[in-house]
């Protein structure tokens, strides 16, 4: 095995440090969304708990629709001007925030004036700033650095939202609009840091015609996706309250709350490696990203699945002791859950690799079968499983949604989640 020439060793030390940054953000994060949940469903009763976790992924799911995937796009657009120091960028920014925040306007205006809910209401007027809050974090990692989302989406906005949900908790409010307020109060700051470093990273240069065009040419097919995706990620929290009822949704949210988990490592890495995939496939340098895609593979499988493994295990202790009296009944949940996460940890992030690639419309066809399948399953099952049969619907969805862009990047590119660089990428300084 040869040694790696200096530059190969620089960039995969960089995209090493990355990757740590990122899985240390997203592990912040998953701890104070996961003490979150705790909290409410030892401090409030079931149907308030299932009611504030019905209403804020609903939000979760709105802004992401919202969001039309122009964070991503701005990653993009922004890693691919690197070469010509960033010129333009300014001009990709201002076209992908634009029609965003409008269109979150819009829709807080329109659910203000059309619901007297009041924990939708106090919602609604927090939309604006969660939805732009993630596109312009998601901006600042197109220059290659991780430490706003760290910093901002990792520490500062779970930390404030567990501090304050906390505190509403323990004052004994058994109110859902006041936990909703709490829990969307520190999207105001981040969406500010955000744009403070934003702003001082833009180079001063004029807005070029043509610019919103190229963006949402690339963007708008996975704009949709980011649409299907939110609905697939968050729905079903949803449609659990609606067709069992909130106590059944609050004991769904506590069984899967562990999934967030390897949702975060995996994002925790696919922002790290993002930027790099772009660059890799857009250069048409297969062996690179080949590298990236696998290594980031090994180290999400060693990450997570000793976590599938052991709350499997103890799912049926596990959950009355850390949720309360009445989550014990979601241990089936759970182990369905464990199962498929660890399915998905080995099919890696090949629906990155898909869109970083340019196949934007074929991930967005992948994620509607997806959708559909969970779905179906949902309506078929829930009525009669319960929060089972929401889990049972998740997993057939998750199933699709991995191994069709698997299936994808194989058959273009001849990629696979694991080979040659798996235990490379274990010895970084050995040659891959």
């Amino acid at each position: 095995m040869a040694p790696l020439s200096p530059t190969r060793l620089a960039g995969l030390t960089g995209a090493a440090r990355s990757g740590v940054a990122g899985l240390l953000g997203a592990g912040a994060g998953a701890a104070a969304q996961f003490l979150i949940v705790v909290l409410v469903t030892r401090g409030v009763g079931q149907e308030t708990a299932g009611a504030f976790f019905s209403v804020t992924a609903l939000c979760l799911a709105v802004a992401t629709v919202l969001r039309l995937d122009a964070g991503n796009g701005l990653v993009y657009f922004i890693a691919r001007s690197r070469p010509f120091d960033y010129r333009c960028t300014s001009g990709y920014v201002r076209a992908a925030l634009v029609p965003v925040a409008s269109l979150s306007l819009a829709a807080a205006c329109a659910v203000i004036l059309s619901t007297s809910d009041p924990a939708l209401r106090v919602l609604a007027m927090a939309l604006p700033a969660v939805t732009c809050s993630g596109v312009v974090v998601s901006a600042t990692r197109g220059f290659g650095s991780m430490r706003p989302t760290v910093l901002l989406d990792g520490v500062l906005q779970p930390l404030a939202q567990l501090a304050l949900v906390g505190t509403v908790v323990l004052a004994g409010r058994d109110s859902v609009p006041l936990l909703a307020a709490a829990w969307a109060l520190p999207y105001l700051p981040v969406l500010l840091l955000a744009s403070a470093w934003l702003h001082r990273r833009l180079p001063r240069t004029p807005y070029l015609p043509g610019t919103a065009h190229d963006l949402w040419r690339h963007t708008w097919p996975r704009s949709l996706a980011a649409g299907i995706q939110a609905v697939f990620q968050r729905l079903d929290i949803v449609i659990v309250a609606l067709l069992a009822g909130p106590a059944e949704a609050a004991v769904y949210t506590a069984a899967t709350r562990f999934k967030i988990v390897g949702q975060l490592a995996g994002q925790g890495l696919a922002q790290a490696t993002q930027p790099r995939l772009v660059r890799a496939l857009a250069e048409g340098d297969l062996p690179r990203a080949r590298e990236l895609y696998q290594s980031a593979t090994v180290w999400l499988a060693l990450l997570t699945w000793p976590v599938w493994l052991g709350y499997a295990a103890l799912a049926p202790w596990l959950l009355g002791a850390v949720f309360g009296d009445g989550y014990a009944s979601g241990a089936p949940v759970a182990i369905v859950l464990a199962a498929t996460m660890a399915l998905a940890t080995a099919c890696g992030m090949a629906d990155v690799v898909l869109t970083a690639a340019g196949h934007t419309g074929a991930s967005l066809a992948n994620l509607a079968a997806a959708v559909a399948t969970t779905v179906l399953l949902d309506l078929l099952l829930i009525p009669s499983l319960g929060s089972l049969g929401a889990a049972l619907g998740w997993a057939g969805g998750t199933v699709v949604k991995n191994l069709l862009p698997l299936w994808h990047i194989h058959r273009r590119y001849g990629l696979r989640p694991f080979g040659a660089h798996s235990l490379a990428a274990l010895s970084p300084w050995r040659a891959s």
